[in-house]
């Protein structure tokens, strides 16, 4: 193997790793002032925009395993901040759904985070942003294809 190529593409992935720790560390940090955990934010984020959801949908929208997902949504409906319901057509489908409380807390706080991820890429220009965007998916789908 080319040693270029590997140190180059080691670089990239420690480059990779790097940026995306630290800014979801300082995402986490923020929504952890709220009151909730990052992957109770990210239910409650995915069904306000999307509505309901069957559980396993939400899952792999978020990448969580099912049994980690249904121990976030109990949590979440100890809060009072989404319910579940059996399927009507398959009883063997839960949806589970935003509850008032629920949308009434993502609305009040998603702005500020909204406001948090355009403050934290505001070092890359609109176009640097694009292109980063277009360079990760195709990195994306090119490993997805691998495995």
């Amino acid at each position: 193997m080319d040693e270029q190529v590997t140190k180059r593409s080691l670089d990239l992935l420690i480059a990779l790793s790097r940026a995306s720790k630290v800014t979801l560390e300082a995402l986490y940090e923020a929504i952890d002032s709220y009151g909730v955990n990052s992957t109770e934010f990210a239910v409650l984020e995915l069904l306000y925009h999307k509505g309901p959801q069957p559980i396993q949908r939400v899952g792999q929208k978020i990448l969580m395993q099912s049994g980690s997902l249904t121990y976030v949504v109990k949590q979440l409906e100890k809060k009072g901040y989404v319910q579940r319901e059996r399927c009507a057509t398959d009883r063997r489908v839960f949806y589970v759904s935003n509850t008032e409380q629920g949308d009434d807390f993502i609305r009040r706080v998603f702005p500020e985070h909204e406001k948090r991820v355009v403050e934290l890429m505001s070092a890359l220009s609109a176009d640097e942003q694009q292109q980063l965007t277009q360079l990760l998916k195709k990195l994306g789908h090119s490993i997805q294809t691998i495995h």
